[in-house]
């Protein structure tokens, strides 16, 4: 299995997206490292609107490669309050920086529930370790 960068701060989810708690029930998500790899090179991100209200379980927000193109999970119910306008003109910085300017959006969440049925980051290199590179 190749090395792959899972930051300890970070909750995981089994479809490799990242939710940081920024406290006050605000989270940041983007895609994990092994997601980053795995996409290729990225043109364009399509990203959900502010003030949209979302669903743990539903995609709004799409990543598109030269290979393909990647629906994002929210993993967090809640409205929309941020999204990375960056990725506009450099959806590429998704691929190179995908913990740190490469973030996708903010959401302002129901509870901490969503976010704490995430996996940690030791959870997530577990899982990590079964799945094929």
């Amino acid at each position: 299995m190749a090395n792959y960068n899972v930051p300890s701060e970070l909750r995981y989810s089994e479809t490799h997206e990242w939710v940081k708690d920024l406290g006050n029930k605000r989270y940041r998500l983007g895609i994990t490292d092994f997601a980053a790899q795995h996409a290729g090179d990225i043109t364009y991100v399509e990203l959900p609107e502010t003030e949209t209200v979302i669903d743990k379980d539903g995609v709004d927000c799409t990543i598109e490669t030269v290979k393909s193109s990647e629906d994002i999970c929210n993993q967090i119910s809640g409205t929309i309050v941020a999204v990375n306008d960056m990725l506009e003109d450099s959806p590429e910085t998704v691929s190179s920086d995908c913990y740190g300017d490469g973030w996708l959006y903010e959401v302002e969440a129901e509870s901490d529930d969503d976010f704490s049925s995430l996996m940690t980051a030791e959870e997530y290199e577990e899982f990590l370790a079964t799945q094929e590179d």
